[in-house]
């Protein structure tokens, strides 16, 4: 019988995020290179980062967490009034999303994720629809690389 690994060790990472629409519009892609921690519980894989504004959002300072399950990848906020992202290619995930003018509900329909992850680290692919009112709005790549640091 094979044991589920289970480490609490938690490593120093350098992560690497760019956001893409996937077709031109008005939205602006925006990459993002941060130091973070990664530890592995069982089969998710966890790794967070302290937001920076540079990321032309009003999160500076906020941590983000991404939890990267066998089927789907959920990414969580502190300091914000919106929902769980949850990506997951068998199932639409709909949150609420603050803007300045009120909430919104808002959907995601994930078209793929693609993961090549290991104890250290690795690469995630995430292609998704953005719905307002079960209407696409924008087509999205969110690519992250997690290398470890020298602890």
């Amino acid at each position: 019988m094979e044991m589920k690994k289970e480490t609490d060790k938690t490593k120093k990472v350098l992560i690497s995020l760019k956001g893409l629409p996937a077709f031109a519009g008005e939205e602006e892609a925006f990459e993002l290179t941060t130091d973070g921690e990664f530890s592995q519980k069982n089969e998710t894989l966890t790794f967070k980062y302290l937001e920076s504004t540079l990321t032309g959002q009003a999160m500076g300072g906020s941590l983000t967490t991404f939890d990267v399950e066998p089927d789907r990848v959920i990414l969580r906020r502190s300091d914000s009034m919106s929902g769980d992202m949850i990506f997951n290619e068998k199932q639409k995930h709909f949150f609420l999303h603050e803007t300045p003018f009120g909430a919104i509900v808002m959907g995601i329909d994930t078209l793929s994720i693609t993961k090549d992850m290991n104890d250290d680290g690795g690469n995630i692919e995430i292609r998704y629809d953005i719905e307002v009112d079960n209407v696409a709005v924008s087509r999205n790549l969110f690519k992250i690389d997690i290398k470890s640091l020298p602890q």
